[in-house]
């Protein structure tokens, strides 16, 4: 099998490298953070290079690209630590690309794809944790389409994006709603996440929707998968930036007048921790490749990938502290806050733990064993 990236991918990496390097450095990210984890205009900068609209088909105004291409954006995205939530983008495109009606398509998806509109994944409950079939929400008719009734948690930038994609119960079957912010009934508050990016709560009462899919759980399904796969490559992004982070003060660091480098015990956890990143960095191939596979096989592979990339970023991110000393902890070297991101996207779209369940509850006959 051939793993090397086309001309056209390599091209789409160096661009936005060349943005994270030039446009988005630590003290921007710094000012973001201040002022409340989300700046407009870098998103806008994001969709201008063409990113929001990379799984949005050339005829609706995208790029019309695949999984592999949205690693590829996302590992750069990562080494940056960039907090605008482009994987929240690469959901609403996939998403509504697939199971939406034409209209719904023509309406929003050029939309997306320019960046006039953020639309974000809103699915999550206090009782639910990592459970997609445990929806309280309600959706009813109406004499306009749909009417829905919900409270969801932790919504990415949820007091600042566009729309919302909201899952609710319709005659005990969960279906997809597309929610506007400037929707009658709809209340949000804003809060800091643990990484410096942003989320909120999102509360609806009897507000209109329109239907993207009765097929909601499937759909959820595909995108929470998407937001793996997304997540897996953002951390790769992340580990091999703060790998080269470390290497490099290990080689200024000095004690008893040699760098602290050329300790043998040092060196050795080093290569435990490149050893991790690679690991991390097959595994989100393998999501990206398998991101277009059948329902259960698709499942199956980005539960796998997300076990091994929260057990590499737990101890990616701890080791570097730990060789770092105390100044790694501190809020003004940066790989603090390499640590905080990894942190936060081991519990994303479901943590070690939860994956872990997901993989031997879908080992079946292969006993574990990769198909």
């Amino acid at each position: 099998m051939d793993f090397d990236f086309s001309d056209d991918q390599e091209q789409l990496r160096d661009a936005v490298r060349k943005w994270v390097d030039k446009g988005y450095d630590f003290e921007r990210r710094r000012k973001t953070v201040a002022a409340g984890g989300f700046d407009r205009a870098a998103y806008n900068e994001l969709a201008e290079l063409g990113l929001a609209g990379l799984y949005i088909s050339e005829a609706d105004g995208g790029m019309g690209m695949g999984p592999v291409e949205g690693m590829v954006v996302m590992e750069e995205l990562g080494r940056g630590i960039v907090l605008e939530p482009l994987t929240q983008t690469l959901i609403a495109g996939g998403v509504l690309s697939g199971y939406a009606d034409d209209a719904l398509k023509a309406e929003w998806l050029p939309k997306i794809a320019s960046g006039e509109a953020l639309v974000v994944l809103a699915c999550q409950e206090r009782k639910a944790r990592y459970r997609l079939d445990v929806c309280e929400a309600n959706a009813a008719p109406s004499s306009t389409g749909w009417t829905l009734s919900a409270t969801k948690n932790m919504v990415p930038v949820g007091d600042q994006a566009d729309a919302f994609i909201v899952p609710a119960t319709v005659d005990g079957k969960i279906a997809l709603f597309l929610v506007e912010r400037s929707a009658a009934g709809v209340a949000t508050r804003g809060y800091g996440t643990q990484d410096g990016a942003r989320a909120g709560d999102l509360q609806l009462n009897d507000t209109p929707a329109s239907l993207i899919t009765t097929e909601g759980l499937v759909a959820l399904e595909h995108a929470i998968d998407i937001g793996i796969a997304a997540a897996c490559a953002e951390a790769v992004g992340v580990m091999d930036k703060t790998v080269a982070i470390t290497a490099e003060y290990m080689n200024t660091r000095k004690q008893f007048g040699v760098a602290i480098s050329s300790f043998q015990a040092l060196r050795h956890r080093m290569a435990d921790v490149k050893m991790q990143l690679e690991l991390a960095r097959s595994m989100s191939f393998y999501a990206s490749l398998k991101l277009n596979a059948p329902t259960e096989e698709r499942r199956r592979a980005l539960a796998r990938a997300k076990y091994q990339l929260g057990t590499s970023m737990r101890f990616v991110g701890q080791q570097a502290v730990q060789l770092h000393g105390g100044i790694g902890v501190t809020d003004e070297y940066i790989v603090s806050h390499y640590f905080r991101k990894l942190t936060q996207l081991e519990m994303t779209f479901g943590d070690t733990l939860h994956h872990l369940g997901e993989v031997s509850k879908r080992m079946q006959d292969t006993a574990g064993v990769f198909a």
